[in-house]
Formats: structure tokens, sequence, C-alpha cells
């Protein structure tokens, strides 16, 4: 489960990157997307995995509490520290719900660069458009003066509107460049995961030991 997760976490975080950066890959992805996102099936097949998903998180983090209200249940043999079997799950069921948020955080995250990104073409397209409209009105100020007075209305009206979709493609970069950050922080703190897995199994691995030696101390008395 664990392995799979990252398996996921990894590979979201390179369509992110993918997408952060205007290379000839980004267009392969905004491909992808867009056929994902297009499909009949595909909308449904992709919300049914993030139900399934956070379904599980919701179990992971149900299995958490217990184990947490064991440890505080005088009843249950509790009220004191957690039992180095519970330690050990309760870290499992940490890392597990952390990477299911995290892939859950990612996938949205995709989801809005990939929306952003097709907005600023769309702006992009609209700004050069209008930019050719106001050099042929431009050109066809020679006229007649009534037609240069005309012309001169719509080479500022198109220029307003020149202004609003500049300022609204600087707002799509900013949140452009915030959704970079949070890429970049998850992508961090997905490093930290990878330590924290790899001590876990140390944590485990040294535990079944002790275990064993408990066994064969019970099993052989001297």
């Amino acid at each position: 489960m664990i392995q799979l997760l990252f398996v996921v976490l990894v590979a979201e975080a390179a369509v992110a990157t993918v997408l952060l950066f205007k290379t000839p890959l980004r267009k392969l992805a905004m491909l992808g997307l867009d056929r994902l996102k297009r499909g009949r099936r595909a909308p449904v097949a992709v919300k049914t995995v993030a139900g399934v998903v956070f379904t599980l998180l919701a179990s992971t983090l149900y299995s958490m509490a217990e184990i947490s209200g064991r440890a505080g249940d005088p009843e249950g043999g509790g009220g004191a520290a957690l039992s180095p079997t519970d330690q050990v799950l309760f870290s499992r069921h940490l890392l597990e719900a952390s990477l299911m948020g995290y892939s859950l955080f990612l996938a949205l995250v995709i989801d809005r660069l990939h929306q952003y990104i097709r907005e600023l073409r769309g702006l992009k397209k609209n700004v050069e458009a209008v930019s050719k409209q106001n050099k042929m009105l431009e050109e066809g100020k020679h006229g007649r003066s009534q037609e240069i007075a005309k012309y001169q209305e719509e080479v500022a009206t198109l220029n307003e509107e020149m202004k609003k979709l500049k300022l609204q493609v600087q707002e799509k970069t900013k949140e452009v460049h915030v959704a970079q950050d949070k890429t970049l922080a998850i992508q961090k703190q997905s490093e930290s995961l990878l330590l924290e897995y790899d001590r876990l199994l140390e944590d485990n691995q040294h535990l079944r030991e002790q275990l064993q030696s408990i066994d064969l101390r019970l099993s052989n008395p001297s």
C-alpha cells in the first residue's frame, strides 16, 4: 500500500513539474489531461478513484484515533504511553494518511495548473487578435474624418480591453507561481517522508528482532 502511494505521489509530482516548465513535454501532458477531462468515462473514473482514496484516508484516520483511544483507556490497559506495536502501527497509519493527503492535494494542484495554462493560452490569443485589430485600425486612420473618429473610438475600446486582458494574464501568472511554490514544497515534504519511511522500516525490523528474542526466552526457559 505504502509503495503504491509513493509511486502515485512521485508520478503526480513529475506531472506537476512538467506543467511548471515550458517544454515539449508540457504539450504532451496538456494533451493527455485534455483528453482525460473531455472523455465520457474518464471523469467518472477519476472521481471514483478520488472517492476511494478519500475513503481509505478516512479509514486510516479512524484507525489512528482508535489506537490513540486505546492508549488512553484505563480498562483496555492504556493510560500510559503506546506499546511498541501500537507505535509502529500508528506511525504506519500516519505515513499512509500523509501520502494519501499529499496525493489528493497534488491531484488538485495538477487540475488547477492545467486550467490556468489553458486560460493563459486563451488570453494570449485574445491579446494577439486585439493587437492585430488595433494595427489595422491605426493603418486606416488616413481616411475621412468621420471614419477617423470612429476608428479612434474603437482603438480606445480595444486598448482598454488589452489592459484588462494583460491584468488577467498577470493575475493568472501569479496564481501559477503560487502553485509552483506549493508543488516545490510538497516535493520537499515527500523527500522527508521517504526518509521517515526508511526509519520506520528499521524500527519495525528492530521490533521484530526483540519480539523474536522474547519468544525464544519464553519458549526455552532456563
